[in-house]
């Protein structure tokens, strides 16, 4: 089974910065994590979750929202079995529980079609 473990998340002012990780803890599966494309969602209170960036499972390709793009960088090490997003310059508008999630096939933000989900991160961005 594949078992996510996200963990990095906390209270972080505004233009601050929070690195989130993503790992994979589940047997058998670090022989086919780097097949998987590993995406970063995030839901705000009273909203849907929403797509924030995508890894392929090569590492060379990388999506981003556009409320995302010049500020989070999405990585992977594949030795490691981890994927992280780097965020910075935080805004308050960034508040929200932020997930990662795997797939394998067509490299998508569409977060219905993510297979393995890890438990979710808090980042609050405040003063």
């Amino acid at each position: 089974q594949v078992q996510l473990v996200q963990s990095g998340g906390g209270l972080v002012q505004p233009g601050g910065s929070l690195r989130l990780s993503c790992a994979h803890t589940g047997p058998n599966f670090e022989h086919y994590f780097s097949a998987y494309d590993i995406g970063w969602f995030r839901q705000a209170p009273g909203k849907e979750r929403e797509f924030v960036a995508l890894i392929s499972w090569t590492g060379t390709a990388m999506h981003y929202a556009e409320h995302a793009k010049g500020r989070f960088t999405v990585s992977r090490d594949n030795h490691a079995f981890t994927s992280a997003l780097q965020m910075n310059n935080l805004k308050p508008e960034d508040t929200a529980v932020y997930y990662c999630g795997a797939k394998l096939g067509q490299y998508t933000t569409n977060q219905a079609d993510y297979e393995y989900w890890g438990q979710g991160t808090q980042v609050t961005v405040s003063w």
